[in-house]
């Protein structure tokens, strides 16, 4: 029987193109993205980097703008449809469900989102959560098993009493071998609104 619920936070509630930002780069005559590069950039999801040192390395090594890196980092983000914030506060205000955020994300992103949405609106969302995991903050980035073992020691939780809804198959398979039970949410096709409805998912 699910008693907790975690959810990645992209393409599960806030919209994403995550084409966007090579394409934002291809515009500036960037078309490779060496090894280094994502190295830099996964450590700087893990918070193991700051801000001001991620857009240091990236505007020399790249000889571009801090503005256009910036703009550049942060296209892949999109919309939030409100019938998923409508579906999220119900179910918080049920209390059926122990309800969880983990997310792979760092300080630009939600930097980004506190200022397109609203601190209002991103205080009444993250208010939703027991707890808010942002890998940036915790140090840890999911497909890695750690990432799950330290949400569940964390708060008790059973992993087969878990599930796990993310649109990324990597994350999910590596939660799933903990135990977790999991949801490889498709995007365009799938919705976090229809999670009842999905009968083999253990409701």
């Amino acid at each position: 029987m699910i008693k907790n619920l975690i959810f990645d936070f992209g393409d599960i509630f806030i919209n994403l193109d995550k084409k966007a930002t090579y394409i934002e780069l291809e515009k500036l005559g960037i078309t490779e993205i060496s090894g280094e590069m994502m190295a830099v950039a996964n450590e700087y999801e893990k918070g193991l980097i700051s801000t001001d040192k991620f857009i240091a390395f990236f505007t020399a090594e790249l000889k571009i703008a801090k503005k256009d890196l910036v703009h550049a980092w942060n296209a892949v983000l999109l919309d939030f449809p409100l019938t998923r914030l409508a579906f999220i506060k119900a179910l918080s205000k049920h209390k059926k469900y122990r309800l969880f955020l983990l997310s792979n994300t760092n300080e630009l992103h939600i930097s980004w989102i506190q200022e397109n949405w609203g601190i209002k609106l991103f205080t009444e969302f993250k208010k939703c959560f027991e707890q808010f995991y942002l890998s940036h903050e915790i140090h840890f980035r999911k497909p890695a098993v750690e990432i799950y073992e330290f949400v569940l020691n964390e708060n008790n939780l059973i992993a087969e009493e878990t599930l796990f809804i993310d649109d990324v198959k990597e994350n999910t398979i590596s939660a799933n071998a903990l135990g977790i039970h999991t949801w490889n949410l498709i995007p365009g096709q799938e919705d976090v609104t229809q999670l009842f409805s999905k009968k083999e998912l253990l409701f």
